[in-house]
Formats: C-alpha cells, sequence, structure tokens
C-alpha cells in the first residue's frame, strides 16, 4: 500500500498545475498518468496559446509540459511522478487501484484531485469503422507526434476550435483539406481560426453532416446532407465528396468514470458536454477531500483547465490543515482569471452550464 497526502490523477495541464499547487502548500504528491509522459493533449498541440501570460499566452501547446515540468523539479521528492498507471477504481474507503505494468497497486491517500480529461465523441452513420476515419486527437498524434500525414486530403466534420485548428495544421503539413462542415448554423470555434481556413480556400459549411461513408477497404468518399434551422435533414440535398480521411472533431465527452464508481453527485449538462460532478468554487466535489479539474469537469479550453488545476490543488492541501501562505490572494486571482477566461459571447454556455453544477 502506497501512501501519500494527495494523489493526482491525470497528467495533462490540469494535473500538472494542481500536483504544483499542492506541493507548494505543503503536501506529498503523488502524479498519475496512463500515458508514458506527462503533458497530456499538450504534447500535440502545435498552436499559441490566447489567455494571458499566467496562462502561457503566445506559448505552443507543445512547450508548455516543458515548463511545468522544470516548476516541478523545484520541488524535489515532494512530487513523485508514476507514469504506465492506469487508476482503475476507485473506493469508498478512499483506496485507489491502479494497474501498471502487470502490477497490481493500491494507493491510499489524504486527499484526490481528478483530472482525468475527457474522450472524444464520435457520430453514428454507416461505414463509420472504414480505415481513414479518425478522430481529431488521432491525427494530431500521427502529425505532430509522429511526424505521419494521414492522407492525401482530409475532410472536417466539426468546426469547433479543435477542427479549425486541426485543419489549419493539416494544411500547414501539406495535406489538401476539402472542406469544414458542423450542424449549427454558426461555427463555433474562434473567428480567427476560420479566418485562416478562408484565406486559404478552405470553405466552412454549417448545417451539414455526414450520413454515409464509402469505400470497400478504405475510406473513398463521404456523403453529406444539408440541415435546416431546427438540424433535421433536408431530403434530397445528399451531395458525395471524394476524401480519403475523413476527421471528426465534433466534441469531447468528460471521464468521470472513477467518479461515478464512488457515488460522487452527478449532472448532465449539455453546455459543460455530459456528465460532471457537482462541486464548490474550490473544485471540491460531493464527496469530501476529492477534487476535480480540467475536462473532466466540464469541457473548456486548455487555459481554463491549467487554472482549474491550481486552484484545485491549492484548496485541496488547504483541506488537510497545509494552507499556502498566499493562500488568499492566490485563490482570489484563480477565480478572476477563470472568470475573464469565460467572459464575452464565447463564453455564455459555459458560464451557464457552470450556474447549474456549482454550488
Amino acid at each position: 500500500m502506497i501512501k501519500t497526502d494527495i494523489a493526482v490523477i491525470g497528467g495533462g495541464p490540469a494535473g500538472m498545475c494542481a500536483a504544483l499547487n499542492a506541493a507548494a502548500s505543503g503536501a506529498d504528491v503523488l502524479l498519475l498518468d496512463r500515458d508514458s509522459h506527462l503533458g497530456g493533449q499538450l504534447i500535440k498541440q502545435t498552436h499559441m496559446f490566447f489567455g494571458s501570460q499566467k496562462q502561457h499566452a503566445s506559448v505552443r501547446g507543445i512547450d508548455i509540459p516543458a515548463i511545468l515540468k522544470k516548476e516541478m523539479e523545484q520541488y524535489g521528492d515532494k512530487i513523485k511522478v508514476m507514469l504506465d498507471a492506469t487508476v482503475i477504481g476507485f473506493y469508498e474507503d478512499g483506496i485507489l487501484t491502479v494497474e501498471k505494468e502487470d502490477e497490481y497497486i493500491k494507493i491510499k491517500p489524504r486527499a484526490i484531485v481528478f483530472a482525468t480529461g475527457a474522450s472524444e465523441k464520435f457520430p453514428a452513420f454507416p461505414n463509420n469503422d472504414l480505415p481513414g476515419i479518425y478522430g481529431a486527437g488521432a491525427v494530431q498524434t500521427l502529425m505532430n507526434v509522429y511526424g505521419v500525414s494521414p492522407g492525401e486530403s482530409v475532410f472536417m466534420a466539426g468546426a469547433g476550435n479543435i477542427g479549425l485548428i486541426v485543419s489549419y495544421q493539416l494544411i500547414q503539413a501539406g495535406v489538401k483539406v476539402k472542406g469544414v462542415i458542423c450542424r449549427s448554423p454558426v461555427y463555433g470555434g474562434y473567428a480567427v481560426h476560420a479566418a485562416k481556413l478562408r484565406r486559404m480556400g478552405v470553405p466552412i459549411m454549417p448545417q451539414h453532416k455526414v450520413v454515409y461513408a464509402h469505400g470497400k477497404d478504405k475510406l473513398e468518399r463521404i456523403t453529406l446532407i444539408k440541415l435546416d434551422d431546427n438540424k433535421k435533414e433536408i431530403p434530397g440535398t445528399e451531395f458525395d465528396i471524394e476524401t480519403d480521411v475523413l476527421c471528426i472533431s465534433t466534441g469531447l465527452t468528460p471521464l468521470g468514470e472513477l467518479l461515478w464508481q464512488n457515488g460522487c453527485e452527478m449532472k448532465f449538462v449539455r453546455e459543460l458536454s455530459g456528465h460532471v460532478p457537482v462541486r464548490n468554487e474550490e473544485m471540491e466535489t460531493s464527496i469530501p477531500g476529492v477534487f476535480v479539474a480540467g475536462d473532466v469537469a466540464g469541457i473548456e479550453e486548455a487555459s481554463s483547465a491549467m487554472v482549474e488545476g491550481r486552484l484545485a490543488g491549492l484548496c485541496c492541501a488547504k483541506g488537510l490543515g497545509l494552507k499556502h501562505p498566499d493562500y488568499n490572494a492566490l485563490k482570489e486571482d484563480y477565480l478572476e482569471q477563470l472568470h475573464d477566461l469565460r467572459s464575452g459571447p464565447e463564453g455564455d454556455p459555459i458560464r451557464r452550464g457552470l450556474a447549474k453544477i456549482v454550488i
């Protein structure tokens, strides 16, 4: 049995920031991740971040893990890292069970921060399992981690920030992007990302969806259909587009299975993209001593995930009697940063969603 003050599950941006602030408060931290590296989704994000300097604005996502790792090194053994470690159970007595290299490990933390992230949504349509149909995360991994082109031409289903950014990255890699669609009347990503694509001659087509994928051994073409203002299919508007890659970027779903297992109060909030834990402003859930940060708490940008991680780590340590000397000022600053990140029209859905689950 391994014992620690705080276990942080997930070594992405939220988890790394939670570990940092928990250690800065005096806690012994065990940071676990199922991958062989820290950084989560950041390791494949080559675009520069928005926000402010506090959220690493103008720094490329792939460079942020190194910055956070260097900060972690300042705390020495206060932060222990366990990679290739998949947490498979969270029980009523607070024990976590972990599988690592065929070994079964039990961990007994005094408190926990869940920063488990999210999984990609995948729409249902005939032949959606043909080779050549990828999630946006898989395409980013191929291109930005392994330097492998997914194909000769790509059609993007999904016009949120991820879909628009990955489309531009594909063009930079020399791949022809034939178009981008979304089901809504207006694309969901930032205008600056859409403008880049339009300057490159890529059509962005709202109110369309994929209804069929064609091909024998691999994808050869797709069938699209137009949608009305209620997102209903308009009969007779089907048309085909030849492409060898269909990239799906239709959203993410919070990974909260471990929280479900232990009876954490969860609520479906459409604006936050799925079932998320009810929590207070300090990121503490209905289970005392259990905190959340990042996409598991509701789908937002990585900048918000990092700030939530800082807040959760700070408050989690305080709950153990390990109060950071600048606790009040730091907490106020993190809440203000989150308010600023969620301001404006783009933040309306997030604010509506949070109003339903923050107690």
